[in-house]
């Protein structure tokens, strides 16, 4: 046990050496490709809610990890470029209402990890940083995020603790939620959801109540950056997914997952991103691939099972979302968290091009009641 023990307090000098990663696996993986298989199993629909990869999958593997790197920095692809470079200007504007004192940051999927870098180098100027731990379902996400965030910090290698998790599950957020009381005690953490992550899941206010309710204390504070919207029409949802369509880099990071787990020979101009106005929540944009080959397909999954694929039937690959102010503030209400700052970055807006724009929220935790009377935004 004694030998262990110094094995183990040997990591940190370790790491020192940046070729190496230390990665704390918190779930089985085969049974993640399992889930990947079961989406591509369902049955057809032409509309794009049949076969689907799930977010998270879209983004797990080598490929697919370096395709998002490359479509971050495309010019054609505003959503995401734009974000990056103007988060650390949106984050200075928040970062005075932090609590005081050593603040440890908790970020769940890290991305490219050059909104981290300027998180962290806005709290190690204050003298609050203390851990990192970044989170996300794929580990090669996980080493450039890292890899990225702490270029040029002095950060300890021992408060860095990289986590492949799903944290859209509600097990792993008990798990999570231990985990980073084990490692932090009472201090306080920042939890970050950035680059409109929220958006990707079916049921992004139901991910959302589970994050506050089970990783939020009365001293944490939770980072949330969306894409929002001032319009919420068909032309404003023409537009919005205009947005995805252009970027070539975009369309091959899409389509890497197709790639990855199935035999299907991709061509790109079978591939739609589809606007729509869900309600009066959001603008919803679906980026589906249709087989316009005009005959049935086969396709072969990972476990080398085998399903059908029939003309005009679709796979989503990614969901997406720009909220309006009123389903925002709504899906706030229903998550029982409060807004503690808010700053918002409108994007480039001309006669063709509605006002699209950026929100980074900073979020306490509620009180745990809904407050008396109907939900003002119901």
């Amino acid at each position: 046990m004694a030998e262990r023990d110094r094995a183990v307090h040997r990591i940190p000098e370790i790491l020192r050496d940046a070729g190496w990663t230390v990665c704390l696996v918190g779930e089985e993986q085969s049974g993640k490709l399992a889930q990947v298989t079961a989406g591509l199993r369902r049955g057809p629909d032409p509309s794009g809610s049949g076969k689907l990869i799930t977010s998270g999958f879209s983004y797990w593997g080598l490929e697919s990890t370096v395709a998002w790197a490359h479509a971050c920095n495309d010019l054609y692809y505003p959503v995401m470029r734009e974000s990056i470079a103007s988060f650390s200007r949106r984050w200075r504007g928040l970062s005075e209402r932090l609590p005081d004192g050593p603040l440890h940051y908790v970020s769940l999927g890290p991305g490219t990890g050059q909104k981290d870098q300027a998180l962290l180098r806005s709290l190690d100027s204050r003298g609050h940083c203390g851990c990192y731990l970044p989170v996300d379902v794929s580990a090669e996400m996980l080493r450039l995020a890292q890899r990225e965030a702490l270029q040029h910090l002095h950060v300890p290698p021992a408060d860095v603790l990289p986590v492949q998790l799903d944290f859209s599950m509600p097990a792993n957020l008990d798990r999570l939620g231990t985990l980073v009381r084990s490692t932090v005690g009472d201090d306080p953490v920042v939890y970050s959801l950035l680059g409109n992550t929220l958006a990707n899941f079916d049921s992004d206010t139901q991910l959302l109540t589970l994050l506050a309710e089970k990783l939020l204390r009365p001293q944490d504070r939770f980072l949330l950056e969306v894409a929002s919207t001032a319009g919420q029409d068909e032309v404003a949802a023409r537009a919005a997914a205009q947005e995805y369509e252009n970027s070539p880099r975009f369309r091959e990071f899409v389509t890497s997952a197709l790639l990855q787990y199935t035999d299907l020979q991709i061509d790109m101009n079978s591939l739609t991103c589809e606007g729509l106005v869900e309600d009066d929540r959001a603008l919803l944009i679906k980026v589906i691939y249709r087989n316009r080959t005009g005959a049935e397909l086969e396709l072969t999954l990972p476990d080398r099972s085998t399903v059908r694929f029939p003309d005009q039937d679709t796979i989503r690959l990614l969901l997406s979302r720009k909220y309006t102010r009123a389903g925002l503030e709504k899906m706030l209400v229903d998550a029982r968290v409060t807004t503690v700052g808010e700053t918002h970055e409108a994007g480039h807006t001309s006669f063709d091009r509605p006002a699209f724009g950026m929100t980074l929220l900073l979020l306490a935790k509620g009180d745990g009641v809904r407050p008396d009377g109907p939900n003002p935004f119901d």
